[in-house]
């Protein structure tokens, strides 16, 4: 068996394994992400094995260098990964029109600003209260900062909520999010490695990523009116508008990615642009094999790297328990302030939503590991918030939706009954 017999095999496994727990999760009327992220748990290289412990075809590859040919199958693994939660988010950017997130903008930049400012003063606070080094404490409120809205979008869509306007607010503010998020990791990591604040560089970072973001969902829409048609009504390609719309969105998400931004801006950014035309294209329903096959790979991928000894460590277990308990209180609490006047289940729906750290909070947390910032053990406390969050955001979201939901099917229930009543 070649390498790449071998990746393809893990690719298996997980593709099953997702799809098994996806099933027997919604038989229990759960939405399928919590089974696809605890059986990446189960599979992972921490529990079972199945998947990212790279076999002797891979060792052999590498030259027997096991660090090398781990670290291989990691970026093999996470690749697909990646690229499934960047069609996820362009799934959720076609179900979402830029007049719809203008209307709620106001509330998405308070929501924003407020689940930032609360859990990086709550984290830092946190730290320097247990003797933590100054620039230790300020980095681990960086982490708490970051939202991985990869999770709560799936959760909405999986529930029938993405056109609610709670789940309006909260891909307004995850966008909001990653913005301000990007400028205090530039902040701290060059207070870290130059030991000054290096304000041309945060400004530099601040213009390209309110730029791109300003550029391409204002105009993105417009242009995508008047350039689209023409363009694919001439392409000879089997499915030209998938063809054109898939190659915008991975042009969109490897340019955010080249200024610092998640990729799944960019990715969510193309989707809203297209979503003027998905209609008329049936983008929806061209895309759907693709959202089908790939975006479980990331929820499993996300659930393997979970290391379920971490909760065995006493001393390490103590403070992630603290870091996730200011983590979930302060983004919860803050998003939640920004909506203040709407009804409380609606708030708590927007401030949980805004809790997930996932991949998000690892790769902040992976930079700060990667400077010298955080010695191994903060890290672990790290790896252990941005896991719980992940993994308890789900289940209490759907629990906060379903009233909200059924309220609006009745609503448009007795609004239906009374159109046909008065057509009658």
């Amino acid at each position: 068996m070649t390498a790449i017999v071998e990746v393809l095999s893990e690719l298996l496994i997980i593709f099953l394994a997702a799809k098994l727990a996806g099933e027997l999760f919604l038989r229990m009327r759960q939405p399928a992400v919590i089974g696809e992220l605890l059986a990446g748990i189960l599979i992972g290289p921490f529990a079972l094995g199945l998947i990212g412990v790279p076999d002797h075809e891979i060792l052999e590859f590498f030259h027997e260098d096991r660090e090398a040919a781990g670290e291989g199958l990691a970026l093999a693994l996470e690749s697909i990964a990646e690229l499934g939660v960047v069609v996820l988010l362009f799934f959720v950017g076609l179900e979402t029109r830029l007049s719809d997130l203008l209307r709620v903008g106001v509330r998405s930049l308070a929501v924003a600003v407020l689940g930032v400012l609360g859990p990086f003063a709550g984290g830092t606070v946190l730290m320097l209260a247990l003797g933590y080094p100054s620039i230790e404490s300020i980095f681990i409120g960086t982490v708490l900062v970051a939202t991985s809205v990869g999770i709560t979008a799936r959760v909405l869509r999986d529930v029938g909520a993405l056109d609610s306007r709670e789940a309006r607010i909260i891909l307004g503010a995850a966008v909001f999010d990653d913005i301000f998020g990007l400028l205090m990791l530039t902040v701290v990591s060059g207070i870290a490695v130059s030991g000054e604040l290096e304000l041309g560089r945060v400004l530099w970072v601040s213009v390209l990523a309110l730029g791109f973001t300003a550029l391409v969902g204002g105009l993105g829409a417009l242009v995508v009116r008047r350039l689209f048609p023409p363009l694919v009504d001439r392409l000879q390609l089997e499915h030209a508008p998938l063809v054109v719309a898939l190659a915008l969105m991975l042009a969109l998400a490897a340019i955010a990615a080249t200024i610092g931004l998640a990729p799944i801006v960019g990715a969510f950014l193309a989707g809203m642009a297209l979503a003027e035309v998905a209609e008329r294209y049936h983008l929806h329903e061209q895309a759907l094999p693709l959202y089908t096959f790939l975006v479980a790979f990331f929820f499993v991928v996300t659930g393997a790297r979970v290391d379920p000894r971490l909760f065995l460590q006493g001393e390490t277990l103590g403070l992630a328990l603290a870091v996730t308990g200011v983590a979930v209180l302060t983004k919860a609490l803050g998003a939640a302030l920004g909506t203040i006047g709407f009804p409380l289940r609606s708030m708590a729906v927007v401030g949980f939503g805004m809790v997930p750290r996932g991949e998000v909070g690892l790769i902040v947390a992976s930079i700060g590991l990667s400077l010298g910032v955080v010695e191994r053990p903060l890290f672990s406390v790290a790896v252990v918030m941005s896991m719980l969050t992940t993994l308890l955001t789900p289940p209490l979201l759907v629990w906060l939706l379903r009233p909200l939901i059924a309220a609006r099917r009745a609503e448009l229930a007795t609004t239906t009954g009374h159109v046909e009543g008065a057509t009658s």
